[in-house]
């Protein structure tokens, strides 16, 4: 008889050992559909332990889609799609009152955002006002709809995609909606070997179709609070706010980093120091991971987008100015 894989995970007595091998089940489920994406997935999963939201970027047809259904399906949770369109309404996604007329009063009937993992398709084909409905859900993981407050599934992860702002019936995501995400990441083309395959292999079946939940929405809080407990010493906090600081100060810079920004790289980085099996952050996660966290909440100032810079090597030339701390574990 096949052990079920939940249950088989190691006991609570420890933690890293738990995180580490339900991270390994989970990659492994989820490559066994993106192929040729090991750093696409892993960016993912550090996200996902670290308790925030995913952007996926790219042009269509490389499997933005994909990598978010099937990294919802690896997991026994509860999950719902919204699939952003121009007419999607904010009632749509959060919830909207509705009068009963037995009862003569308004019942709340809950919208899609009402899950563990909320899929959102193609998330700038709505209007920015949709698109501000889910600034409350993504920040404070509540709802507010006439008044009254409604907490929404804990964990809680938006897996957002969207198409450059270039195509046609896209709109721009407000700044503050970015900022809310933790990390965003593009998919790429593959190359060839995985392009062929892809052909020989979901040319005549769905590949989606063999994902079978790999863990839960328990074990996966508990290993949120696991990457909660992981070190960071000073001095790495001090130069996670000093490249914060440098985007702020950059002459080709309209817009730098948040605060949140700042917190949420930290966060990011005590993942992927769980992912490697390590108790402590070093710059190292940090310089890894500054790309995906810092460079889509960055605006570039007039002359810098006319000369054709991107805020991707902006965030390079930061890390390459700011100075590294030594002592990294004190």
């Amino acid at each position: 008889m096949t052990p079920d894989p939940v249950a088989a995970a190691p006991t609570r007595s420890d933690p890293s050992g738990e995180l580490v091998h339900a991270a390994a089940r989970i990659a492994a489920s989820v490559e066994t559909v993106i192929e040729g994406k090991p750093d696409v997935v892993r960016t993912a999963l550090t996200v996902m332990l670290a308790g925030g939201h995913l952007l996926i970027e790219d042009v269509p047809g490389v499997g933005k889609t994909m990598l978010a259904k099937t990294l919802a399906r690896s997991l026994d949770c509860t999950v719902r799609r919204i699939q952003f369109t121009p007419d999607l309404l904010p009632g749509d996604v959060t919830g909207v009152s509705v009068f009963n007329q037995e009862t003569r009063h308004f019942e709340f009937r809950p919208g899609a955002v009402f899950a563990n993992i909320v899929l959102g398709d193609e998330i700038n084909r709505a209007s920015p006002k949709t698109q501000s409905a889910l600034l409350e859900c993504m920040e404070e993981r509540q709802v507010t709809v006439d008044g009254s407050t409604y907490e929404l599934a804990s964990p809680f992860m938006v897996i957002a995609t969207q198409n450059p702002v270039e195509m046609e019936g896209t709109y721009p995501l407000p700044e503050a909606q970015r900022d809310r995400f933790m990390a965003r990441v593009s998919m790429g083309y593959p190359d060839n070997r995985a392009e062929l395959d892809m052909l020989a292999e979901h040319a005549a079946v769905n590949p989606l179709d063999a994902v079978t939940p790999v863990a839960d929405a328990a074990l996966l809080g508990r290993l949120v609070d696991v990457v909660r407990s992981i070190h960071v010493a000073p001095a790495v906090r001090q130069y996670a706010v000093d490249l914060a600081h440098a985007t702020r100060e950059h002459p080709d810079v309209r817009l730098g980093a948040s605060p949140r920004a700042t917190l949420h790289l930290v966060r990011a980085a005590k993942a992927a120091a769980a992912l490697d099996d390590r108790d402590h952050v070093l710059p190292d996660d940090l310089q890894a991971l500054a790309p995906a966290v810092l460079a889509h909440r960055l605006i570039l100032n007039a002359d810098a987008q006319i000369a054709g810079r991107t805020t991707e090597s902006l965030v390079a030339d930061v890390l390459r100015r700011v100075p590294v701390p030594v002592d990294a574990r004190a």
